[in-house]
């Protein structure tokens, strides 16, 4: 068990669980939740998740914020914790973090450490991350923030934890819009994937191909194109109205993924022109670019 000391929470008497895939980075999260001002519990058993709470509003005040890392080795204790939060018995707002990644890369990082799956039994490594999935499905289909942490490196996870309890605590919507290359893979933590290779490519236009959607000619270009504008004035209030609903449920979280062919030309300038409508609306917007700079 560890504590931030004399380090502030910055979202007062927030409790985030962090949970997962091994491999996918909750040492990391919890390192960094640690940095933030959170009261950090590692390999928590989740029965005792409320008397972790109690310890702390006792010993330190509610208002210290709380996170607490629980993995497949609390074993049958999980359905505990899965009926906890929906019931809000915990009695602290409560944000679920799910990291993920994908198989491969789980297995290489397994690999790497020399560490068996503690689901793996006499098996395969691979065994035991397809049996810690079955277990975890339920706990990630009800997460608030999923990471896909498949091509990030631990500075950049660390970056994804500190923009989302980095900050005071508000009730505007954090949404994400991520322009991709489809050819590099759909980002899997998306909750909306929009293809945009519906409108002519710049790539094919000589004086637009070095260029990127985040210059003017090629933004000009794109949002000249047939159905482009359509595209925008439709999807946008979607997007705005699922927002809305989001902070109904409590949720905090939102992801876009916007895709064209590479990554660089179309999905870029709609990434950045959906961000500006959405920040419009009054949503507090970040629009970052994937694979920008990859081909």
């Amino acid at each position: 068990m560890t504590h931030a000391g004399d380090v502030d929470a910055a979202h007062p008497g927030e409790l985030v669980v962090v949970t997962g895939m091994t491999g996918a980075g909750r040492s990391t999260a919890a390192k960094e939740l640690e940095d933030l001002g959170f009261y950090v519990v590692d390999n928590l058993p989740p029965s005792l998740l409320p008397d972790v709470v109690k310890l702390v509003d006792d010993g330190v005040g509610a208002a210290q914020g709380i996170a607490v890392v629980v993995d497949v080795r609390s074993g049958s204790f999980f359905h505990t914790l899965h009926a906890n939060l929906a019931q809000g018995a915990i009695g602290r707002r409560t944000t679920l973090v799910f990291l993920d990644a994908a198989d491969d890369v789980l297995v290489r990082r397994q690999e790497a450490a020399r560490r068996p799956h503690p689901l793996q039994g006499s098996g395969r490594l691979l065994d035991g991350l397809q049996r810690e999935r079955q277990v975890l499905a339920d706990l990630r289909s009800d997460a608030d923030l999923v990471i896909d942490t498949t091509s990030l490196n631990v500075h950049q996870l660390t970056d994804r934890i500190g923009e989302a309890f980095g900050s005071p605590v508000t009730m505007r919507l954090s949404v994400n819009v991520i322009s991709f290359g489809f050819k590099y893979g759909i980002p899997v933590d998306a909750d909306f994937v929009a293809d945009m290779r519906f409108l002519p490519n710049p790539f094919w236009v000589p004086e637009l191909r070095a260029s990127t959607g985040r210059d003017a000619p090629v933004s000009d270009y794109v949002r000249a194109q047939k159905g482009a504008e359509e595209f925008l004035d439709g999807y946008v209030p979607v997007l705005a109205g699922v927002a809305e609903g989001y902070l109904r449920e409590g949720k905090r979280f939102m992801r876009v993924a916007v895709g064209c062919t590479g990554g660089k030309h179309r999905s870029v300038a709609m990434s950045e022109e959906i961000g500006r409508r959405l920040a419009a609306e009054g949503l507090e917007v970040r629009v970052t670019h994937r694979d920008l700079g990859r081909e």
